[in-house]
């Protein structure tokens, strides 16, 4: 049975922007490509693009349904649900100094 559909779902600390990128068709495609098979309880870190020179951490988006067998193809729909925050730095932020330091090596 191929899949019907996925619910994903994402931190609400993202920023609005990374909102945004997370739902573009270009995202879905990705994790369409990318990812499987789905497995309730599955975590899967994506990098949201937050703009030009800019560094942005992976957000992980947590698979919270899947409706058929797992296997992801083009299609499948993705739809994406909101969580708890999870206390991740997204966003124009991110960019500036007042953004996130470095993890020391």
């Amino acid at each position: 049975m191929a899949t019907s559909s996925v619910t994903v779902s994402y931190p609400a600390d993202i920023s609005d922007w990374g909102e945004d990128q997370l739902r573009t068709d270009h995202m879905r495609s990705y994790l369409k490509k990318t990812k499987g098979p789905a497995r309730e309880g599955d975590t899967w870190d994506v990098f949201l693009d937050v703009g030009c020179c800019g560094d942005s951490p992976d957000v992980p988006l947590g698979v919270v349904a899947v409706d058929g067998d797992g296997e992801l193809d083009e299609d499948t729909t993705i739809e994406f649900v909101e969580r708890e925050a999870c206390g991740i730095d997204s966003g124009w932020e991110v960019q500036s100094e007042a953004g996130p330091e470095p993890a020391e090596q």
